[in-house]
């Protein structure tokens, strides 16, 4: 397992655009490698990923939102959301970019996660049942269980998003949730 060393830079005002359009690159990268060019998941703007899902993420005030730098390069990013009273905690955006994919800069941020948080009792994350690549990662490389299955023969009972700000286009439909246990 490639273990790159990376370094998480918080996320500047200046950088925000630039962030959003990374990551929106990033999900629909994985998108069109699964389906092709024309895919349902991609909503009217041509995005898997809303650009308000990602800025309700950043601005929540619990979310600690970085870059993942690697020498000296900005390769991707992530949001976290953290409760500092149940140390319950989500991992709600992880992305690299696509160049950069199978360098171990994915694992490399999330060991840098789990040192900025030592006090994390369970971390949980989802991702579309398409994207495989990260099904693989949570599940092979991070540690994390499958918890459940999002379709449409189970919908969550407490939902991962605000229903008044929900996206009806966008998941928990056809979503893993994962957790990791990381002290009882």
């Amino acid at each position: 397992m490639k273990n790159t060393i990376v370094t998480l830079v918080p996320l500047t005002a200046e950088d925000r655009e630039q962030f959003i359009l990374d990551n929106q690159w990033s999900f629909k990268y994985g998108a069109m490698q699964e389906f092709g060019e024309r895919d349902d998941h991609i909503d009217g703007d041509g995005e898997i990923i809303s650009r308000g899902t990602i800025e309700r993420c950043i601005d929540d005030p619990q979310s600690e939102t970085y870059r993942i730098v690697a020498d000296g390069r900005k390769v991707g990013g992530l949001i976290l959301k953290i409760d500092r009273e149940t140390n319950h905690n989500h991992l709600e955006i992880l992305f690299t970019a696509p160049e950069e994919h199978s360098k171990g800069i994915g694992y490399g941020a999330w060991q840098a996660v789990e040192a900025l948080h030592p006090e994390t009792k369970v971390w949980e994350t989802c991702t579309p049942y398409f994207e495989k690549r990260n099904i693989h990662f949570y599940v092979n490389k991070c540690g994390f269980q499958i918890d459940q299955f999002w379709c449409e023969y189970f919908q969550p009972s407490d939902p991962m998003i605000d229903e008044e700000e929900h996206d009806p286009n966008e998941g928990p439909d056809e979503m893993f949730r994962f957790v990791k246990v990381m002290k009882p």
